[in-house]
């Protein structure tokens, strides 16, 4: 795994009082050709209407982006594509793309970006702001009142660099309440400049989050529209081992303890059998943490040295659907898959050591099948991170 990582979150947060969002943002990945691209829409107006016309301006950008055709030529496609509002006479749509290649080695890292109507997007080395030269079209639509600008450009990001996407949720939170004009793109960038200085790693999950909490709050607590803001990060890579499962001899265990003692990162150990094979290698004493206890999953336990100890199949089958239904953690309730997730999340590659001794007590029929067996809830975390998260995962077995 490289040394580099492209670290991509978002958070939102849905205009008062509506159940779905105006703002769509999609991302994805192309191993083949090392590119991740990430697309941001808002549409006109809010609710279900304006999430059917950003859903479709994001996944038409996001298709032309993953094809041959030029980026900014799939601009002016969509934008031929996109209606007028009759009433407004302006697009029904917004949208932001931006497009990352990258080397294998990580070292050159490109990205070509198109903005339509959202506010600009921001760049910072480290807590700086870097400022930089757009290419501008004027587009005149029929029925539009005035020309349209897509703005594009061509840039680097190396170690330390981050790119600021948003909708204008953020730059207009606040706008006649605790702000005459608003939060404004001013207004945001020191505010992540600041951030920044108190945390120069914070993650693209956390600032994100801090944007658009702050945006909220500008609106008195009741967001005026969708709030949206994806970050890009380039960063060393945190690491997240998983070890689930006795090796398949004895002999084994030994092997093991010395690959957890190895690993450079945050530790989890899930199973009863497996903790206890690793607390007698370590010497090292199992507690139980009843703080985290839930109806759901089976409580977690202390162990120094391993940042989470949990139970095994029950709390790895949960964790897969959290991950698969893509459920918010600060939705979940305190237990230990919570815990579990938000450590997967916060990580960038996960590497899974799964042993391969059969335990007996799995293959009784009456337990629900959705538990299956640990190699196919492996399978299932590992397919969610890499294609929903775009984590890196790998594997071993013992």
């Amino acid at each position: 795994m490289n040394n580099i990582f492209i670290d991509v979150d978002y958070a939102q947060i849905y205009k008062h009082g509506q159940r779905i969002g105006g703002d769509v943002f999609l991302l994805s990945r192309n191993p083949e050709n090392n590119q991740i691209v990430s697309t941001l829409s808002d549409g006109l107006g809010s609710g279900v209407k304006a999430n059917v016309l950003a859903s479709l301006t994001a996944h038409m950008a996001h298709r032309l982006s993953f094809s041959p055709i030029d980026l900014s030529h799939s601009a002016k496609i969509i934008m031929d594509t996109l209606p007028v509002c009759k009433e407004r006479k302006i697009s029904y749509s917004t949208f932001t793309i931006a497009d990352i290649r990258y080397k294998e080695d990580m070292e050159d890292i490109a990205v070509n970006l198109v903005e339509y109507d959202n506010p600009s997007s921001l760049r910072f080395s480290g807590p700086e702001p870097v400022s930089w030269e757009r290419s501008r079209t004027e587009l005149q639509r029929e029925g539009a009142f005035k020309k349209e600008i897509i703005a594009h450009s061509v840039f680097k990001l190396s170690y330390g660099d981050r790119l600021v996407m948003f909708s204008d949720g953020v730059t207009q939170s606040g706008l006649g309440k605790s702000l005459p004009l608003g939060w404004r793109l001013d207004g945001v960038r020191k505010f992540i400049s600041e951030e920044i200085k108190k945390d120069e790693d914070i993650s693209s999950r956390e600032l994100s989050r801090a944007i658009v909490q702050k945006a909220c709050s500008l609106d008195g607590l009741a967001a005026k529209d969708d709030i949206t803001c994806v970050v890009v990060y380039i960063r060393r890579p945190r690491r997240l081992l998983i070890v689930t499962g006795p090796p398949f001899t004895k002999e084994a265990d030994e092997v093991l303890g010395e690959k957890i003692k190895a690993f450079d990162g945050k530790k989890i150990v899930s199973g009863g059998t497996t903790a206890q094979i690793v607390s007698r290698l370590f010497g090292k004493k199992l507690s139980l943490d009843l703080s985290s206890w839930s109806k759901d999953v089976p409580p977690a336990s202390k162990m120094e040295g391993i940042d989470l100890v949990t139970e095994g199949m029950l709390t790895l089958s949960k964790v897969a659907t959290i991950l698969e239904k893509k459920i918010n953690p600060t939705e979940l309730p305190n237990d230990p898959a919570k815990k579990f997730v938000e450590m997967l999340l916060d990580s960038d590659q996960v590497h899974f050591i799964v042993g391969t001794k059969i335990n007996e007590a799995h293959q009784d029929p009456n337990i629900p099948v959705e538990i299956g067996i640990r190699r196919t809830i492996i399978g299932r975390l590992r397919n969610a991170l890499e294609n929903i998260y775009l984590k890196e995962t790998s594997q071993e077995y013992l």
